[in-house]
């Protein structure tokens, strides 16, 4: 019995991880709640080491909250602004780095570190397993919102400790993520830090490693 996809079928899960961008320019539009639910159930079923599950979303739509978090941002891209000068300086200013308040979702997406008690199978070795499970959830999110034509952006300009403030989060429990959500102005069809100059992708061929790490096959001199 084959578990394959029909082509069809992976031709769009492909389209949809090469289509996924960094969104920060949303329309107004409204975000059903229906669609919402299986974004984040799409983010429920991410794989979790031991079965930990050890994310909750923090689902913000109040325009007084977003305040908050956007000065949050603010200051800290001030201050990020001054790690840059000249023309990359220029350029970072330059840039739209957040979708805060037009975004008509925020979502803090959290990894409670405590989550199934000390012991967890497999995360005895490699204790941050339950970040990585978290990153997971947030991947399958992006990934699912891409499929339904709702953009996510990452907010990562911003102090944990701000994030622990204003949604009172415990102090065992990490704000991993700060989402901005909705429907956007454009996908682009490449990433936006690529288009303006910022960076490129890296080829592939580039980064891979066989048997060890710095091993890449012989060229056929032929």
């Amino acid at each position: 019995m084959s578990h394959q996809f029909s082509g069809e079928e992976r031709e769009a899960v492909y389209q949809v991880i090469e289509s996924r961008r960094d969104v920060r320019a949303f329309r107004p539009d409204p975000v059903p709640e229906r669609t919402l639910q299986r974004i984040l159930d799409a983010a429920h079923h991410a794989p979790s080491v031991g079965f930990m599950q050890p994310w909750n979303f923090i689902v913000v739509r109040d325009r007084a909250t977003k305040a908050r978090v956007h000065d949050a941002f603010l200051r800290e891209n001030a201050r990020a602004a001054e790690k840059f000068e000249g023309e990359r300086g220029r350029l970072y200013r330059s840039l739209k780095l957040e979708g805060i308040m037009e975004a008509p979702v925020n979502l803090c997406v959290t990894c409670d570190r405590t989550r199934s008690g000390p012991n967890v199978l497999g995360r005895n070795t490699i204790f941050d397993t339950d970040v990585y499970s978290t990153a997971c959830a947030i991947q399958n999110l992006w990934l699912a919102a891409r499929a339904e034509g709702v953009g996510v952006g990452w907010v990562s300009i911003i102090r944990h400790e701000d994030l622990h403030q204003i949604f009172g989060i415990p102090e065992h429990v990490l704000p991993m993520a700060y989402l901005c959500i909705g429907y956007p102005r454009e996908f682009l069809d490449e990433p936006e830090l690529q288009r303006k100059g910022w960076a490129e992708r890296v080829p592939l061929d580039e980064l891979l490693y066989y048997e060890r790490w710095g091993v890449r096959p012989a060229v056929d001199a032929a």
